[in-house]
């Protein structure tokens, strides 16, 4: 990796057109997102309606998720990337206009908030296959954490631009969503690499059949089991950590408008992170950082359980944002390295739904610590959910002999199976 943070890849066209284009397309989806429970309040008066309204996105991304790695690994992935982000725009566009024309009903703010969810579905697998395949080995790490600082990027400015597309009409957030997959597509027109699908090391079976290779690798890769079980439980246990922390602060009479920097503040802490990413990554064993990474929550717990203070929930959850995306680029990309060509995009869909699947949990096991303890006992036993997760990396002998990536030895087609 050179001196640079962003190592080659400054230069790199097919590299920058992926991610410029996916950047705005993640952008726009923040900012729909934010509008969809609005609009659909607006429509209804009901809070339950808004709530369906914004699960019909996660709905949509967890049943594409494993189709989409079949296919990523099958079909030309410049096509299919096309057509995610054809499906995006199309469903947006359509619902900008029925809400200029005031004939937005409850069942179209579900099916745009589904394909929406289906688009990113289609694009995940398929981007991270281009970008292994565009990208040379050694600066993929840097091209993974330039990847986890455009979420933050989003996150941090969707919100507030949604609030102010919204303002000045109903149908903006939508419209500028809709612009945004447009330019993904006419952007991915411009990849000149080769992304026909990698060469199959046996002949293709059905579709089915390839669904459960996916599976079956990741179920007899020790390394690749160890981190689908520790992904869904950290993202339940770090999930409903924050929630109890934003929830309490509800209860406590803070200010929206403090809640909202404190998010603000993490926000930008997550950005920092993923720029000090690739300097990590290249100083730090790959495993040795991801366990830090899983730890680095629960030293954080004590003063939030002390104190419910805006300053405090904005430090300790940006100290754990800081540090985050040099523990998920690192790791994804030396999964990446671990894995068949031809298995890339399956394995990533595994990883991902297996993520996805705790999100609902978190919210609802939040509210559940808050209806029987108090703020402080709360946070307390999320804290010790963490620590218990903790564990399962800390005592994975797979995970902790990853070295650093100038050490990896392991080629792009190994199949390192253990039961």
């Amino acid at each position: 990796m050179s001196g640079s943070p962003l190592g080659t890849l400054r230069h790199h066209h097919d590299f920058t057109v992926l991610w410029v284009g996916q950047t705005l397309s993640e952008l726009g989806t923040r900012v729909s997102m934010f509008a969809f429970p609005l609009v659909a309040f607006a429509v209804t008066g009901s809070a339950w309606a808004a709530a369906l309204v914004q699960a019909a996105e996660l709905v949509g991304l967890a049943a594409t998720l494993l189709p989409a790695g079949m296919l990523a690994d099958r079909v030309d992935r410049r096509r299919l990337l096309r057509v995610a982000s054809a499906l995006g725009a199309l469903a947006h566009a359509t619902l900008a206009i029925t809400v200029v024309l005031g004939h937005a009903s409850p069942v179209h703010l579900a099916v745009t908030a589904l394909c929406g969810g289906a688009a990113a579905g289609l694009f995940g697998p398929a981007e991270l296959s281009a970008v292994q395949t565009v990208v040379p080995r050694e600066d993929l790490p840097t091209a993974l954490s330039l990847n986890q600082g455009r979420q933050h990027v989003a996150a941090l400015v969707g919100a507030p631009l949604g609030g102010l597309l919204y303002g000045l009409a109903r149908s903006l957030p939508f419209a500028v969503d809709a612009a945004s997959y447009l330019v993904s597509w006419l952007l991915l027109g411009r990849l000149r690499a080769d992304l026909s699908p990698p060469k199959a090391r046996r002949p293709r079976g059905s579709a089915v059949a390839a669904l459960r290779e996916g599976l079956v690798h990741v179920g007899r890769h020790r390394l690749l089991r160890v981190l689908a079980g520790w992904s869904f439980l950290a993202n339940l246990s770090m999930n409903t950590l924050f929630m109890v922390a934003v929830l309490r602060m509800i209860t406590d009479g803070v200010s929206p408008l403090h809640i909202g920097l404190v998010e603000t503040a993490a926000g930008a802490c997550g950005v920092l992170g993923a720029l000090l990413a690739p300097r990590l990554i290249a100083r730090v064993p790959t495993g040795r950082l991801t366990i830090a990474i899983a730890w680095s929550a629960v030293p954080l717990v004590v003063p939030m359980a002390v104190s419910a203070h805006p300053a405090v929930v904005a430090a300790a959850l940006g100290t754990v944002l800081l540090l985050n995306p040099a523990g998920n680029a690192g790791m994804q990309a030396y999964r990446t390295a671990v894995t068949p060509a031809d298995l890339v995009g399956r394995v990533q869909a595994v990883m991902t739904f297996t993520s996805v699947l705790s999100l609902p949990l978190a919210p609802v096991l939040a509210g559940g610590l808050l209806a029987r303890l108090d703020g402080r006992d709360a946070v307390l036993m999320a804290g010790a959910l963490s620590a218990a997760v903790a564990l399962v990396p800390t005592l994975s002998p797979a995970v902790r002999a990853i070295p650093r990536p100038d050490a990896w030895q392991v080629p792009v087609g190994s199949r390192e199976v253990s039961a």
